[in-house]
Parts: C-alpha cells; sequence; structure tokens
C-alpha cells in the first residue's frame, strides 16, 4: 500500500518536472499548426508573404464602395455571421443576443464572449484569436473576463481610417475580390470602384439561382417581372427568359466578371426537349405549381444553357453543391434564409455531374469549373470525376475546390487535399476563399496556407517527399497560395 503510493506521488512529481523543463507550446504562436521544421520553412519562406485572391467571397460591395467605418467589434463580428449564431444558440444563448434587434452589439459580444472558451476544437476558437491577433494585435484570449478590455480596444481601432472596410482589404495584402451577385443587380458599386481605380479589384460574380428557383412559383413571377425590367425584354416565355439572362450576363462581363458561380442541393441533368422546357416555364409563369420530374428537367436546362454563356465568354463556373437549406421551418419563417439553419445533405450525384459535365464536354464547350462539395463523403468521388474531364487545354482545368463550409477547418482541409492529392494534381490547386460577409475573415487564408504547408511538411519529415525538391515544394505552396488562382482566372 505504502509502495504504491509511493510510486503515484512521485510520478505525479516527475510529470510536474517535466511540464515545468518542456512547457507546452504557446497558443498561435508563429508556427502555429506548424508540427516540422519542414512545414515551417515552407510556410515562412513561401506562404506567408503571398497576396489574397478572395475569389468567392459574400462581401457586400457598398461597403468597400463607400469606405464603411465599422462603429464596434460586435457589429463587424456579429452581424450576419450564423457561424457564430449556430454556436451561441448551442450554448444557450438566447436568440435576442443572435438576431435581435432590441439588443446592443455590446449585449451580443458578451454572450460571444462567453461562448467562445466553449468553442475549443471548433474553428471558431481558431478563428476568433487569429483575427484578434492579426487584424488588432490582441494576444489575450477572448472570454467573459476579457471581453469589455478587447472590446473597447478594438472599438477604438476600427473608428480609425486604418480599419475601414478598405483599410483591412489592404491590412491583409488583398489583390482581388470576387463578390456574389444576382442576374438583377445593377453593379453600380463595382463600377463605382474601378472608376476611382481603388487598387483592388473588386469584381463581381454571376449568381443566377433565383432564376432557377421554380420551387415557387408566386415568388418566381415576381423575380421574372425584375429581370425583365432590368433587362428590357418582355419575358412571357422561355426563350425571352433565355435573352433576359443573355443580356445580363452580357453586361457583367462588361463590368469585369470572370466566374459564375450556383448554389445547388445537387446536379440536375435530365433529359429533355425544347417544348417541354417551354411549356413547364409557361405553367410556373402562370402560377402552376410543378411536379418533381418538370422541377427537375427545368433546373437542367438552366444549368446547361447557363454554362454555355460561361463557356462562350471563358468564365470559370462554379458548383456549390450538397447544402439542405432552411431546415428549421419555425426559425426560418421568423428569421429568415442564411441564419443558420443550413445543414450538410447526403444527396447522390455522380451520375448526373457525369453527365451533366459529358453533355457539354461532346461539343468541346464545357468552361473551366470548380466544384465544391458539402459532404465528405463525396470528396473521392469529385477528385476522380473532375479527372474525367482534364483535357490538357488549361492546367488544372476542372478544380476540386477548396473544403467548403462545414468543412473549412484542419480536418476538412486536410481530407479535400488529400483526396486531390491521391485522384489529381495538388499543385494546380487554386486554393483558399473566405466564402465570408466579414471584413475580419482574411486570416482563413492564413489558416489554410498553415495546413497545407504542415500537410507537406509532414510528408518530407516522414521521406515520403524529397527534401532535396524543397525549392519546388516552395514554389508549389506559392502556386496554391497565389499564383495558380491569379493565372486561373486570367486576373
Amino acid at each position: 500500500m505504502h509502495f504504491r503510493k509511493y510510486v503515484h506521488e512521485n510520478s505525479r512529481n516527475a510529470e510536474k518536472l517535466f511540464y515545468n523543463l518542456c512547457p507546452m507550446k504557446s497558443f498561435i504562436d508563429d508556427d502555429f499548426l506548424l508540427q516540422s521544421d519542414a512545414a515551417r520553412e515552407l510556410y515562412h519562406a513561401h506562404a506567408k508573404k503571398q497576396p489574397i485572391i478572395d475569389y468567392h467571397c459574400h462581401l457586400d460591395p457598398s461597403y468597400i464602395a463607400r469606405d464603411h467605418q465599422f462603429d464596434n467589434l460586435g457589429q463587424i463580428w456579429l452581424e450576419g455571421d450564423h457561424y457564430k449564431w449556430r454556436a451561441m444558440r448551442a450554448n444557450g444563448v438566447a436568440e435576442n443576443y443572435c438576431t435581435g434587434k432590441e439588443t446592443s452589439d455590446w449585449e451580443k459580444f458578451q454572450k460571444w464572449a462567453e461562448t467562445v472558451p466553449y468553442t475549443m476544437r471548433n474553428p471558431l476558437y481558431h478563428w476568433t484569436h487569429l483575427e484578434l491577433k492579426r487584424a488588432f494585435g490582441v494576444d489575450q484570449l477572448l472570454n467573459p473576463e476579457t471581453a469589455k478590455e478587447i472590446y473597447d480596444a478594438c472599438t477604438e481601432k476600427l473608428r480609425t481610417p486604418e480599419y475601414s472596410a478598405r483599410g483591412l482589404m489592404k491590412k491583409f495584402h488583398v489583390e482581388v475580390v470576387c463578390t456574389t451577385d444576382d442576374p438583377t443587380d445593377t453593379l453600380a458599386h463595382h463600377l463605382a470602384l474601378q472608376e476611382e481605380g481603388l487598387g483592388i479589384k473588386v469584381l463581381p460574380t454571376w449568381r443566377p439561382d433565383k432564376a432557377m428557383a421554380v420551387e415557387h412559383p408566386k415568388e418566381y413571377r415576381a423575380y421574372m417581372e425584375k429581370l425583365s425590367e432590368v433587362s428590357g425584354v418582355a419575358i412571357s416565355r422561355f426563350r425571352d427568359l433565355m435573352e433576359a439572362l443573355r443580356r445580363r450576363h452580357d453586361y457583367f462581363a462588361s463590368v469585369g466578371c470572370r466566374l459564375s458561380d450556383h448554389g445547388i442541393e445537387e446536379f440536375y441533368a435530365e433529359a429533355y426537349t425544347e417544348k417541354e422546357i417551354g411549356l413547364i416555364f409557361e405553367k410556373v409563369y402562370g402560377g402552376r405549381a410543378l411536379k418533381d420530374e418538370e422541377i427537375r428537367q427545368f433546373k437542367s436546362a438552366m444549368l446547361y444553357e447557363g454554362a454555355l454563356m460561361d463557356w462562350e465568354k471563358g468564365w470559370t463556373q462554379q458548383f456549390h453543391y450538397g447544402a439542405i437549406r432552411n431546415n428549421n421551418t419555425r426559425l426560418f419563417n421568423a428569421l429568415g434564409p442564411d441564419t443558420g439553419f443550413d445543414s450538410i445533405g447526403d444527396c447522390t450525384v455522380a451520375k448526373a455531374m457525369s453527365r451533366f459535365f459529358d453533355r457539354l464536354d461532346r461539343d468541346d464547350r464545357l468552361a473551366k469549373t470548380i466544384i465544391y462539395n458539402l459532404n465528405p463523403k463525396d470528396n473521392d468521388m469529385v477528385a476522380a470525376m473532375i479527372g474525367n474531364f482534364q483535357d490538357g487545354s488549361v492546367a488544372g482545368k476542372m478544380q476540386f475546390g477548396a473544403a467548403w463550409w462545414f468543412l473549412d477547418q484542419p480536418t476538412g482541409m486536410e481530407a479535400q487535399m488529400n483526396a486531390l492529392s491521391n485522384l489529381g494534381l495538388l499543385s494546380r490547386f487554386v486554393g483558399m476563399l473566405t466564402d465570408s460577409r466579414s471584413f475580419l475573415s482574411y486570416p482563413r487564408h492564413e489558416y489554410f496556407r498553415r495546413i497545407l504547408c504542415n500537410l507537406i511538411g509532414h510528408d518530407v519529415e516522414k521521406g515520403l517527399l524529397p527534401a532535396a525538391e524543397m525549392d519546388f515544394l516552395g514554389q508549389m505552396v506559392e502556386r496554391i497560395s497565389y499564383q495558380n488562382a491569379r493565372d486561373y482566372f486570367n486576373f
């Protein structure tokens, strides 16, 4: 008995001595996420210095045009951020402190500060402290005890010119931003920025989801009327719709658009005739509900016709698929879309995706394409699928897009890059994007770059990649971090 007690006490003393002699690694230091000498070399000598091309985001271009000045840290951090709202709700925070109008920015921030310690091992914990450190130089951990001090210090900085919308973009060395825009948008803010010569390219992205949303006839008819007004085309037939969209597509191109983007639950590649699509349009335009088969046929036609327009102009088409949106009917009715009630879907898409791309490729009219999946089970499928349609015309013509939404965290990023490495060419990958509405989200590029360098560095340390090729690997990291996107999109 005494012997066991002696061993136990001395083992605890040995453990304490070990931690005193070998202190634990500090949090978010210069080598954060970099777990080998090779990883540290790749990041600090190659990835860190690269500018940012944010080719898919949801920033409000009006904020950039008027160089918006944020009132406080709560406003810039919590308005519209459904990632944080989901975490707060999960932590028992009432909705008033997420989306409520009657609570102040400070009160919302307090509740976020209370939640942050509970987000450990969620990427929000890393993002929060990366943004505090990189944007504001704050090394403190955010919690209820530090909340007021951090809030006041960051708010004071946010009210200076260096921390305006443009100031933050310059701070993070942003070269190009591609916003997400509906075909009916005027793009007035993009035009104003181009006339001004900001020095940062702010380009529109064509997002025609509403032109495909035939599930709701009343709302669809209202959208057709709006599209008719801005395009100058009287819409009453499917051919009119396509003419209206083509005119707007041409207009977007004149303002510098280089990409389209489609938020779809799944791929659509049903057989149809022009006559069938014409009748389906007349039916929904007249206010009648469509059958499921008709909806799928119509969306198949719209995706195909839109892809032809993109190919004609040399654009890149993006497909974000796999989300089940607005799952909570009660809270959707109360708060509307994009408030944190979307989820990962489990649809089967391989055959439809193959048919869709093959139909375009048969006539050699398949544009450069990026596919983003939301369910990680599809990683290998997507990585294999893009290989079917690489044709040697452009390096990395078909792209497996960066880990998206629920997957833009270390496990998800590594899984996406491993699948692409195993079945394609990681070296031709166009890299990271923020997919964010926040001007503080740019450290996500750093987060990605550190994970990328750690992944490659691990292989070097294990002898799976040659240490003698560190110069090439460094160039590879630079390309994935910045140069591939610059060249691929012709920026």
